[in-house]
């Protein structure tokens, strides 16, 4: 007998409704989804969000790691931090949910942010505790280490202890359904070891918005050179202007040139030096291109002028003193000695850091490549070792001590290397190991 006609799209609706649940349940975790789809048919996914933590070639290596171990099925997950939330902030779940999804019996692995969470399914071969061990200690061996070094080693140890048990296994389904049970192995050990890639990750951060201030500074002396250079075209293209005045011309417009190419190739703050070194060179070329073209003497071949290297070749040393700094002798253009010797004050190039407008010696550590082209070379001999003139934050290493190995810096007590938290309790073992 047929249903009556108007049940039908009840019970249609009736079928429908846990399909719709289920679809609903799913956009609930798409980044868990995903990763389920991807690890039905391949050993090791990596999201996108999380590439940083394991390049492509990293990928395929431990993909061939697994493949040659003896203790596939392995499953590896490689997920940003926020996956977590598609669990309520839970590693552990999320490793039950991921193997749930996937629903093959196998060991499974995944790097969740700074955690790294595995367990093991029933039947998967290991016997109970086994793969929390492993994967403890994978982690207290390759603490500082990358996670390409980590896996690795977790797939390694892996295959050997499934070599040393031979067929021996936990006791449970092993057809790969029913429940999961994951075990989260180490999140304090885990969040200490993917701590210092994050740290690297902001000290490459902090390296590039250091580049970026100098690069700035470097650009303006850069086109302070080029506006110079442009007032004397006219003059050294005139008939009759002295043939050595264009030589030392064009070898200025090539320093000109290299400079901006080297500029072009900065990827750190120490690359900016060669380029401010080829600026120093132009700026005395130009000089004695003019001092040529106005039948003058040459300039004496000296460093910079201490208070603005674009002043061009420093005239002779005066003896001067920053605030709250010591007397010493500088070199100075002319214009700024006569203002010293006059107690006026010389005109300092000041620069940008922080937001803030201070005289460049009291720039940070990181400027040093870039007084280290004008002023390095033998030309201002003690004059760059330990900080320039002044306090301040200085061109020496006092700066960069303290900011990356003191207390409160990367690596000092406190914050992701503190003790409690994280490092503690629950988080080490006991519990339901798969069996």
């Amino acid at each position: 007998m047929r249903p009556p006609r108007f049940l039908i799209p009840l019970l249609a609706a009736a079928f429908l409704m846990p399909a719709a649940a289920s679809a609903a349940a799913q956009s609930e975790r798409p980044i868990i989804d995903e990763a389920a789809q991807a690890l039905g048919s391949d050993p090791v996914y990596v999201d996108a969000d999380a590439s940083d933590a394991l390049s492509t070639s990293e990928a395929e290596e431990l993909r061939d790691r697994i493949a040659g171990s003896g203790a596939a099925p392995i499953f590896i997950a490689v997920l940003p931090e926020e996956a977590a939330l598609e669990t309520q902030g839970s590693a552990d779940e999320l490793l039950g949910v991921l193997g749930e999804a996937v629903g093959r019996t196998g060991t499974y692995a995944a790097v969740v942010g700074d955690q790294f969470v595995a367990g093991a399914s029933p039947g998967a071969g290991f016997a109970p505790g086994t793969v929390p061990q492993i994967a403890d200690e994978a982690v207290q061996a390759n603490q500082g280490e990358d996670a390409a070094t980590l896996l690795g080693d977790f797939v390694g140890r892996l295959e050997e202890a499934a070599g040393s048990s031979g067929s021996e296994g936990s006791d449970g389904d092993s057809s790969g359904s029913g429940l999961f049970l994951p075990v989260l192995v180490v999140g304090g050990l885990g969040l200490f070891f993917f701590s210092r890639r994050r740290q690297r990750r902001m000290s490459e951060q902090r390296a590039a918005e250091q580049l970026e201030e100098v690069r700035q500074v470097a650009e303006g002396d850069l086109i302070a050179l080029g506006e110079d250079l442009r007032s004397l075209d006219l003059d050294v293209a005139m008939p009759g202007a002295d043939p050595a005045a264009k030589r030392d011309y064009e070898k200025a417009l090539a320093c000109y040139e290299r400079a901006s190419a080297d500029l072009d190739r900065a990827r750190r703050p120490e690359d900016i030096e060669p380029v401010s070194s080829a600026l120093e060179e132009g700026r005395y070329s130009m000089a004695c291109a003019g001092a040529r073209l106005e039948s003058k003497p040459l300039p004496e071949r000296r460093p910079p002028c201490f208070f603005d290297p674009r002043h061009g070749p420093s005239a002779r040393d005066v003896q001067w003193a920053p605030p709250s700094g010591r007397e010493r002798p500088v070199p100075a253009c002319a214009a700024d000695a006569q203002r010293v010797e006059a107690g006026e004050e010389p005109l300092s190039r000041e620069i940008s850091v922080g937001g803030q407008m201070t005289p460049y010696w009291n720039a940070p550590y990181y400027y040093g490549g870039w007084a280290g082209g004008y002023f390095g070379g033998g030309l201002l001999p003690g004059l760059l070792v330990g900080s320039m003139l002044g306090g301040g934050m200085g061109f020496g290493w006092g700066d960069e001590a303290s900011a990356d190995v003191g207390g409160e810096g990367d690596f000092g007590g406190g914050g992701d290397f503190g003790g409690g938290g994280d490092f503690g309790g629950g988080d080490f073992g006991g519990g339901d190991f798969g069996g």
